[in-house]
């Protein structure tokens, strides 16, 4: 007899998008496609957001993505963009794709030309589907503007949470000065890479030292409450997982509408871990909040 998996609390609903084929995981395509459409019926299903793809890949994902392995509901992509000027050809591509739906764009703004005017050119290019601009690390001179150009033209903010090396991961300060910051501007947001876990940690091969996920969460239902970045901190800081647990549980339900309109998703390169957390910390049972929107943060 089958054991049904429980119900996802909406909170953590299309939180990870699956960033499978990007490091440290660089799993091959083909193996990542087969994945992805596996993830779709397992347990884990309504933990996991679109496939996060490089726009020089789509190609190959077309022949991968077959009728035989995604039926009639198409494979939907995160396409991470180079550049503004390859948004558009990152559009058509995946529009002749047969078997493959445009969920989101992924547009890193090109270091030395002016971030304003390359936001303004990702905006015009009119995908009509989350648009999630990288825009320098809250810190440097151009961030503000950057940010505010984002707000202003109705765009989603992406900020790196780790990487490869030490450099890319940000300290929790900053990374409190980004979710404010983002709240403040009522800008949508995504993490991307060093968030496996739900909870702060040293990596223990690596020694660099790991945001968690729902640090990222607690910080932002709290950001969303008006609370200043040193609170943020702290939690961005906090190593106890029952703790951040206790937060989720005792929130509002519309307080944690508001946070997912806040905080749209982070990419992993693992989506397992992160739903492995989540049934180790008791939270598939006791948070019963309804579906966030989108619309609560416009």
């Amino acid at each position: 007899m089958s054991i049904s998996a429980p119900v996802l609390p909406a909170v953590f609903r299309a939180l990870v998008d699956d960033a499978a084929v990007f490091p440290p995981g660089e799993a091959p395509l083909p193996d990542a496609v087969v994945a992805h459409a596996a993830h779709r019926t397992a347990r884990h299903a309504a933990l996991v957001g679109p496939f996060v793809i490089g726009s020089a890949a789509l190609p190959r994902l077309s022949r991968l993505a077959t009728a035989d392995l995604y039926g009639d509901v198409p494979l939907r992509v995160s396409v991470v963009v180079p550049d503004p000027g390859a948004v558009d050809d990152a559009v058509r591509a995946v529009d002749a794709a047969p078997h493959v739906e445009l969920a989101g764009l992924e547009v890193k703004l090109v270091p030395g030309a002016s971030a304003t005017w390359q936001v303004a050119a990702i905006a015009a290019a009119g995908a009509h589907v989350p648009t999630y601009v990288e825009v320098p690390r809250p810190g440097a001179a151009a961030w503000p503007a950057a940010a505010d150009a984002v707000a202003e033209h109705g765009l989603r903010l992406k900020f790196r949470t780790g990487g490869v090396t030490a450099d890319l991961f940000p300290d929790e300060r900053e990374v409190a000065s980004w979710v404010r910051g983002a709240v403040a501007r009522r800008t949508p947001f995504k993490c991307t890479a060093g968030l496996h876990h739900a909870v702060r940690h040293t990596g223990p091969t690596t020694g660099f030292e790991h945001h968690g996920y729902l640090n990222v969460l607690v910080a932002t239902l709290e950001a969303v409450g008006g609370a200043d970045t040193d609170v943020l901190r702290a939690t961005l800081a906090e190593r106890h997982a029952d703790r951040l647990a206790a937060a989720v549980r005792r929130a509002a339900p519309e307080a944690l509408r508001r946070a997912r309109s806040s905080f749209a998703s982070y990419g992993s390169c693992s989506v397992t871990e992160p739903y492995d957390d989540l049934v180790a910390l008791g939270l598939l049972t006791d948070v019963t909040d309804p579906r966030p929107t989108s619309e609560e943060i416009r």
